[in-house]
């Protein structure tokens, strides 16, 4: 069949980008810092009723487990797995050292998130064949795991697209090189799903149309797609399933807006309260805000009711700002905008239109000026008992009642007398904690009272690869 799009010029003629994605990554992190969870099924996410997976471990996914599932039915896949709170700041940390190891293949380095980046071998001159090329990902998986002593897939390809398709191929932990040239018969087997963009809608549309491979998609031609799903999504389907792909890698991927939201186990009425969680949210956001070193000018606000509709509203700043109070009293006008009525079951606060500067501002101050966000536990003055509270299991409540200290399943913590450890799990004002470290043999389990001065959360600890 001839090539109605014509020539493939731009297309590179060497596998030279190359696509990482690590490897179940939180839960991973996870695993390598807590010796008693390796090799287990591990689920990373909001424990909450309405909590839903942010990752799961290869072997929870052997119980049906995956992202963007509801926590409780991954409760009733896998019960018998540890279910944790994410812990962004180690998740961050550990991404730094695999990003940067990425950036000495290359300059040209464009992260899509903590855990997945894309990388163009030839800017960097780590690669200008295909042999080169498959010597910089094994190289570049090795030393992540020594760095790290966590796994990544890696794909190498002449485009993005099929260096993303690649590196999915090759997981776990593995290397797919696709040749330049033989795109047409790697992709045409493949569901249409497999392409970016297809979501369940398009895919449904399209296998009622009888088009269930991308091989039907290149047969189809272009005039037939445009017809199916219109003019843009038509012909961009339509080049990716003949495998083209021009996108070059760009490193300078600027966030366009930085924003925090959660999600209630109970649609919440107040009214003060509702407003109080704003705030809150609102002290997140521009936390966030200044550790990116940016600032921005228009806020918004989201608001999902009790009926899942959702309103998002917004009001933009005489200039930008990071000042926690502006932020916080814009939010709130928002707020006096939208009918809670009902209930409300999930917030959000956010800021576009980003800067790298602030202008100051008299008029869009606040008269208050910015303040600290509170800390996380507040002090219990009580002092703990002396006997010792039976053991709490790993899938009880991970918070504590309101005005309780709190310690999230999986956090770090440090003990006076016992030094570190994880909670394991938390509720009826006990908190159980597994004292082990990274690195250390499998540790055990002691159970402690909520209000036990000699126990604190505490910073993560590094992780220790292998063999160190």
């Amino acid at each position: 069949m001839s090539d109605p799009c014509g020539s493939i010029e731009g297309m590179r003629r060497a596998p030279t980008i190359l696509h990482l994605d690590m490897d179940a990554f939180y839960a991973s992190v996870e695993q390598a810092s807590k010796p008693s969870l390796r090799g287990k099924p591990v689920v990373v996410g909001g424990l909450g009723p309405r909590g839903v997976v942010a990752t799961a471990s290869y072997e929870a996914r052997r119980f049906g487990v995956h992202s963007a599932m509801p926590m409780a039915q991954a409760r009733r896949l896998a019960p018998n797995a540890a279910y944790l709170v994410p812990r962004f700041t180690l998740y961050r940390a550990i991404s730094g050292q695999v990003m940067e190891l990425l950036g000495r293949l290359s300059p040209l380095v464009e992260p899509l998130s903590l855990d997945e980046a894309f990388v163009d071998l030839e800017a960097g001159g780590s690669a200008g064949d295909s042999a080169s090329a498959r010597a910089a990902g094994e190289r570049l998986r090795a030393d992540i795991r020594a760095v790290t002593g966590l796994c990544g897939s890696v794909g190498l390809a002449g485009s993005k697209m099929l260096a993303k398709i690649g590196s999915e191929e090759a997981k776990p932990d593995g290397l797919v090189l696709i040749e330049p040239g033989t795109e047409r018969d790697l992709l045409g087997p493949m569901p249409v799903r497999t392409l970016p963009g297809v979501g369940p809608a398009t895919g449904d549309h399209l296998r009622r149309a009888g088009m269930t491979t991308v091989a039907h998609l290149a047969e189809a031609g272009e005039d037939e797609l445009v017809r199916l799903v219109g003019r843009a999504h038509g012909l961009s389907l339509y080049r990716m399933a003949l495998g083209l792909d021009e996108r070059p890698v760009v490193s300078d991927r600027d966030a366009k807006s930085v924003s925090v939201e959660d999600t209630f186990d109970v649609d919440l009425h107040d009214r003060v309260r509702v407003r109080a969680e704003v705030e809150r949210l609102a002290e997140r956001c521009v936390r966030r805000l200044r550790e990116a070193g940016r600032s921005g000018r228009t806020v918004v606000l989201k608001v999902r009711r009790y009926d899942f509709s959702t309103l998002t509203r917004s009001e933009t700043l005489r200039g930008p700002t990071d000042d926690a109070a502006v932020v916080r009293e814009a939010a709130g006008r928002l707020l006096e905008a939208v009918d809670t009525t009902g209930g409300v079951r999930l917030l959000g606060v956010g800021v576009t239109g980003l800067a790298d500067f602030t202008q100051e501002d008299l008029f869009a101050q606040s008269g208050t000026g910015a303040t600290e966000a509170p800390l996380p536990l507040p002090d219990e003055p009580a002092a703990a008992s002396e006997r010792v509270p039976p053991p709490v299991g790993p899938a009880e409540a991970s918070e504590t009642a309101r005005g309780e200290r709190r310690f999230p399943a999986g956090h770090d913590v440090r003990h006076a007398v016992h030094g570190p450890g994880w909670v394991q799990g938390s509720g009826a004002r006990r908190v159980t904690v597994r004292f082990e470290q990274p690195g250390s043999p499998v540790g055990r389990v002691r159970t402690f009272w909520l209000d036990d001065p000699a126990l604190e959360l505490s910073d993560p600890l590094p992780l220790v690869p292998e063999g160190r």
